[in-house]
């Protein structure tokens, strides 16, 4: 079959321009100039013969044709990198890099990793916590997966926090994230009674500044809407700039923590925290395994996602919680 194709570079320039949306933060990435890459996209335009980007005062958009091509372009390229990749008969003797939010991390993924390890002891596994893993203004083609080369021998995948909409990349959802009140034991011994939602008011409330100052997480003025409870400072109480220090304090007994459930489950289980109140709420957003499809057929990642995903199987509520 022959193929009536556009040069490569001209494609490659084109994908990595669609993913900046940046002539120049392109050609930074392909390592030649910004006039380069201007040249191969008039290039691939003039051969297809409709424009692909719309060149704004200060911003480059996709036109509908460029908004079109673009997956299968990428799907391409990928495809020519595992092509070559297997040709070369790789042996893996990199790494499989785990990049993921820290709380996670800390509470949920380390406490397993015995498990995974005991069935791939030859991995050379390493975890990166960074909340660069949670979705806030910046895409992820701006932050961790746009930076992956499928060349390179280390593996990259990252479990993120976030919408779960990310194109381009093998998407699989882990868990949801439900809300709710937590306090240790010893509140409930101390402290006033903890019996309705309402009562939470006369308790010290921990804020977990590290999440809502990406503005994705669930503070307690939307906890209290949701209970229907009114007049209550919603701001009062100390506030933390990391998810582990609200844990930590929860656990030492200083006031009642929101946690997302998943992710404090086994400290509800052994009782070192307890849930006062049936009320659960439901984030918009989940926990995404997120894995480059030019390396996802790695052996690593596919044991990698394999494991994670059976660890996360049991952790959807089975009740159906109040909707944020």
């Amino acid at each position: 079959m022959s193929y009536r194709l556009p040069p490569l570079n001209a494609l490659r320039a084109f994908e990595a321009a669609a993913r900046h949306l940046s002539f120049k933060n392109a050609a930074v990435e392909l390592s030649v100039t910004p006039t380069a890459i201007s040249h191969q996209i008039k290039l691939l335009e003039a051969f297809l013969g409709h424009a692909l980007f719309r060149r704004l005062t200060r911003a480059l958009e996709l036109t509908p044709q460029g908004g079109i091509m673009l997956p299968k372009v990428r799907e391409g390229l990928a495809c020519f990198a595992l092509a070559v990749e297997s040709a070369q008969q790789r042996v893996n003797t990199g790494k499989l890099i785990v990049v993921l939010p820290p709380f996670i991390a800390t509470r949920w993924l380390v406490p397993r990793l015995k498990k995974f390890a005991q069935t791939q002891p030859a991995l050379n596994l390493q975890i990166i916590r960074s909340l660069k893993a949670i979705d806030g203004d910046d895409s992820i083609y701006s932050t961790l997966l746009g930076q992956v080369d499928p060349r390179e021998e280390d593996s990259l995948v990252v479990i993120r926090f976030g919408t779960g909409v990310y194109p381009g990349y093998q998407v699989d959802r882990l868990f949801g994230s439900d809300y709710l009140a937590v306090c240790s034991p010893k509140l409930l011994e101390v402290g006033p009674p903890l019996r309705t939602p309402d009562d939470v008011r006369h308790h010290v409330r921990l804020h977990d500044d590290a999440i809502a100052s990406e503005h994705v997480g669930l503070g307690w003025s939307d906890w209290f809407k949701l209970a229907g409870i009114s007049g209550v400072d919603e701001a009062a109480g100390p506030h933390f700039s990391d998810s582990g220090l609200v844990y930590a304090a929860a656990l030492d007994g200083l006031g009642v923590a929101l946690a997302s459930k998943p992710l404090v489950a086994s400290a509800l289980a052994q009782g070192r925290l307890v849930a006062p109140f049936d009320l659960v709420v439901a984030h918009s957003f989940a926990y995404y395994l997120v894995v480059p499809e030019a390396t996802a057929t790695r052996p690593e990642v596919q044991a990698f996602r394999t494991w994670l995903l059976e660890e996360a199987r049991a952790q959807e509520p089975r009740a159906a919680p109040h909707r944020l």
